[in-house]
């Protein structure tokens, strides 16, 4: 009976995946709520479903704890930011207040971004196709309370539809049908889900045997630095489309790789970009002015109001990403940022054993940025003497409120160079006039009450503190810094590793008790410790950091290894598992595991001269080299890794082939493109770009005529010898469709040609890219950027 139950389900979802006519939700339907738990997330996707009414989890152990606790099977959904039917799926369901309440009531909800966790996604897209049905996204599937995968599909509309003589179910009627199967059956349901999770498995093993044909050399490394939209006003990065409008991360691992790659010749455009991005951080709102380091992210385009929690690991990789560029330039700007962010982290985030705190929380008295934001009022009452109050509102441009419309961030509205000129003094005499006026503010402002301070000492994250310090001390010479470092490594080394030498991740108390190293530690704990290690042996010269580093390095391979397929598993090989094991690979706010020990690995060859390490970096960076071509903006770790691959005698070798995928994953699978260039005339050529769409997909037209797919809208860029050039691109007026929540835009189906005019000579390379998102019957496929010559 359950089997039947299933198998008439899986029809069904079928079915509904077909296009059908939807009401858009209006009304006491609607509802934004409070604040979930992705509030605290970093990805934009998650972030636009920070206000439903589900009862949102981020991936997690929590998630699943509850569940188990309160024996509920998991409701998974899983898409990424410029996704359509995502976006459908969010408005129509996640914020409809009676389909929220079924979720909340019946399952523990998990919203992934496929873009963060990529490894998760394949886990659950595999989990669907040996179902029988075709993937896309959004990815819906329901889960037992250990995460295995019961059954799935992808958008569902709200309520049934009537498709010729069938009635497709909708998202109440599939939740209720699989609340009464849990309730009736549910031996039955877990027997299911062991085998479909057997399958799953046997069919992620017969995959990672295989590898993509994608040469590791330089054209590979170009187009990950090419894959970044950078703001070329305010910098960061964002969505050209959107003009660079919305949050935007510091997301250090996308600057480590692009001041690496500034650095070659004729990366002068990108040089100017990096640093342009690291004097707006500094000058910004995201920067505390006052008592150093910086916020969790900027919730607008100009870094001017932040999201007011302060992270270690962000404080900890801007220290390591300012002092590189400080080695670079010899700028005292990033000198200074170093400098006091260091001193805030001694202050404020050090605990007495030399460790480091993980987080101060963003909200005193319950309010967001009240212990950081000022009145005019308070700053002329604190600083008293008229002309001190003057000085103090030019040189942060105190003048109309800039948050909650009473309320002013302190920031530099232009550079300090430019300030003291207006002030007629140098800069450093303009910083020695600032100082005690800063410190009357900061001095009230300890008077207020404090945000809450996380005082968890969390392994990884405490590795990428070590290693800030101890660059920071290397570059600028100050023992100081290496003094932290050290103290900090002796302090993991000593209480948080077990009697194996095996690293636990956290060291933490219970209420009312001591704290001691609890939980086992993940591949991010060794990786970024490791790279701290690393990092301190750079500037001390001591074998000990080495020694340390290669031991902690070993233990990774040997329980977090894939010795046959390469790559790094994110749970040991003895530790609580998925049915499945998942290896990261995205370089989020943080390196994924995978991309930071790689680059461990190629240090440790050089350091220590022994090749084994440099030919599990390769491996490694080769079972990834797929993502790296075809998604290079989610792992700019990896692609840093690549450079200094490329850079110590890397071969151009390509990996083994790989079959073609059965089923299309990435809009490339279903889009071919054509590039007809031609002769010169008065110095200029045109070019005509010919996109094929496969039949019953769709890509977005240009201008899409919608500001939800301002980012899935197709868009090409011309380069001419390796150059990007500014060109008219002449795109086709598209077809004209409403979608199932009445939302009307414009695709492209079967054959398109888009043309532009460039300045080329005769024997200039011309090349297009066109970034292109496929779409048919309610899923959308991963974006792919296409290349021709």
């Amino acid at each position: 009976m359950l089997l039947r139950s299933l198998c008439l389900l899986a029809f069904l979802i079928a079915v509904v995946a077909q296009p059908v006519t939807a009401d858009e939700p209006k009304g006491k339907d609607v509802l934004k709520a409070k604040p979930n738990r992705l509030a605290k997330e970093s990805s934009p996707y998650l972030l636009q479903h920070a206000t439903n009414p589900v009862d949102w989890y981020p991936w997690g152990q929590e998630a699943f704890d509850r569940a188990k606790k309160e024996k509920k099977l998991v409701f998974l959904s899983i898409g990424y930011s410029s996704c359509h039917w995502c976006h459908v799926m969010e408005r129509e369901s996640f914020s409809n207040a009676a389909i929220a309440k079924i979720m909340n009531d019946n399952f523990v909800c998990i919203k992934v971004d496929r873009e963060e966790r990529p490894d998760v996604d394949d886990i659950y897209m595999t989990a669907l196709n040996v179902t029988g049905q075709q993937g896309g996204w959004p990815l819906t599937m329901i889960l037992t309370a250990d995460g295995k995968p019961i059954f799935g599909g992808t958008y569902f509309p709200p309520e049934d539809k009537k498709v010729g003589d069938d009635t497709a179910p909708g998202m109440k009627s599939i939740l209720a049908t699989v609340i009464d199967l849990d309730k009736k059956s549910h031996d039955e349901l877990v027997k299911q889900a062991d085998h479909v999770a057997k399958l799953t498995a046997d069919a992620l093993d017969r995959n990672s045997r295989l590898l993509a044909l994608v040469k590791l050399d330089r054209e590979l490394l170009d187009g990950a630095a090419d894959a970044f939209d950078i703001d070329p006003e305010h910098g960061g990065t964002g969505s050209k489309a959107r003009m660079f409008k919305g949050t935007k991360f510091p997301r250090p691992p996308v600057w480590q790789f692009l001041l690496s790659q500034s650095k070659r010749k004729g990366k002068d455009e990108l040089a100017k970009h990096v640093h342009l991005t690291l004097n707006k951080m500094a000058e910004g709102g995201i920067y505390d002015h006052l008592g150093g380091g910086f916020h969790r992210y900027s919730t607008e385009r100009t870094w001017t109001v932040p999201h007011f929690e302060k992270m270690l690991y962000d404080n900890a990789q801007l220290v390591e990403l300012y002092s590189d560029a400080y080695a670079i330039t010899r700028d005292p700007v990033y000198k200074r940022v170093v400098a006091e962010t260091l001193a805030f982290m001694k202050r404020e985030m050090t605990s007495p054993e030399g460790g480091f705190y993980s987080a101060l929380d963003a909200d005193s008295n319950h309010k967001e940025g009240e212990f950081y934001v000022w009145t005019g009022d308070e700053i002329k009452k604190i600083l008293g003497n008229d002309a001190d109050t003057t000085f103090f509102r030019a040189v942060y441009g105190v003048t109309a409120p800039n948050f909650e419309e009473k309320f002013h961030i302190l920031r530099l509205p232009k550079p300090l160079a430019e300030i003291a000129k207006d002030q007629k003094l140098t800069e450093a005499e303009l910083l020695a006039k600032l100082e005690p006026l800063k410190q009357k503010l900061f001095a009230e402002r300890a008077k207020r009450e404090r945000p809450f301070l996380d005082t968890k000492v969390i392994c990884a994250w405490n590795g990428q503190m070590i290693a800030g310090y101890a660059r920071a001390g290397q570059v600028s010479g100050d023992k100081d810094y290496i003094l932290a470092a050290s103290t900090a490594a002796d302090f993991i080394l000593a209480k948080m590793r077990d009697k194996d030498g095996r690293l636990f991740r956290l060291y933490a108390a219970v209420p009312g008790e001591k704290p001691m190293a609890r939980g086992a530690a993940f591949l991010d704990d060794y990786a970024y410790l490791v790279h701290g290690l690393l990092n301190l042996h750079d500037a001390t010269g001591d074998k000990k950091w080495l020694d340390a580093a290669k031991l902690l390095t070993d233990l990774a391979i040997k329980f977090h290894g894939d010795g046959e397929k390469g790559g790094y598993f994110f749970t040991s090989s003895d530790g609580e598992k998925l049915f499945a094991r998942a290896k990261d690979g995205y370089d989020g706010v943080q390196p994924s595991g995978n991309s930071q020990i790689t680059r461990n690995l190629l240090r440790l060859a050089v350091k220590t001269k022994d090749a084994e390490y440099r030919t599990r970096a390769e491996k490694t960076i080769n079972s990834f080299s797929l993502a790296l071509r075809t998604n290079p903006g989610s792992l700019p770790g990896m692609a840093l890794c690549l450079e200094e691959f490329l850079a110590t005698g890397g071969s151009d070798t390509p990996s083994t082939k790989v079959d073609p995928p059965k089923s299309p994953k990435e809009s490339a699978d279903v889009v071919t493109a054509k590039l007809l260039i031609g002769d010169v005339a008065d110095g200029k050529r045109t070019v005509a770009l010919t996109l094929t769409v496969a039949d019953g997909w769709h890509i977005y037209a240009n201008p899409v005529g919608s500001d939800e797919l301002l980012e899935s809208q197709t868009r090409v860029t011309v380069f001419v010898d390796g150059k990007e050039v500014k060109a008219e691109i002449a795109y086709p007026k598209g077809k004209s469709i409403t979608d199932s929540a009445g939302a009307k835009y414009g695709i492209y189906e079967g054959a398109t040609t888009i043309t532009t005019t460039v300045m080329a000579g005769k024997d200039a390379a011309v090349e297009a890219r066109v970034k292109v998102i496929a779409c048919k019957d309610g899923k959308c496929l991963l974006p792919s950027t296409i290349k021709v010559k």
